[in-house]
């Protein structure tokens, strides 16, 4: 078998019917994604929409949460905070730093204040003397 390269994740390979067929929606469900700003797939010089296999798993996470009562409004605040959250994790892995900084375990003992004196465990609240 001859080595063909496969297409990245992100360009777009699928027609909006072969799109539609392999996420189980119909073709003007994704036209309507697309109008609401929820996805935005490739287009080719002529205009045709090419979806790729990140479309593919957008328009099912769409189905998600569509099934699970969200309204096409809400799902748009909820891919983007999705996105949002992917970035920022993706941040924190590029700075190794800041994840053992913060970490419990390198917290230094917080010092007790010099005003704070230490009672006898037999004698709370006498004084000493």
């Amino acid at each position: 078998m001859v080595g063909v390269p496969r297409p990245g994740r992100q360009r777009g390979v699928y027609g909006i019917s072969v799109a539609a067929e392999l996420v189980g929606m119909g073709v003007q469900k994704l036209r309507s994604y697309e109008a609401r700003g929820l996805l935005e797939p490739e287009r080719t010089e002529g205009g045709t929409r090419r979806y790729s296999a990140d479309d593919l798993d957008r328009l099912r996470r769409i189905g998600d949460l569509l099934d699970a009562g969200l309204n096409l409004a809400g799902i748009g605040m909820v891919l983007d905070l999705e996105a949002q959250n992917s970035e920022l994790r993706a941040e924190k892995e590029e700075q190794p730093w800041r994840t053992t900084a913060s970490s419990p375990a390198n917290t230094p003992a917080k010092p007790t204040s010099p005003t704070t004196k230490s009672r006898s465990p037999r004698s709370p609240g006498r004084p000493i003397g």
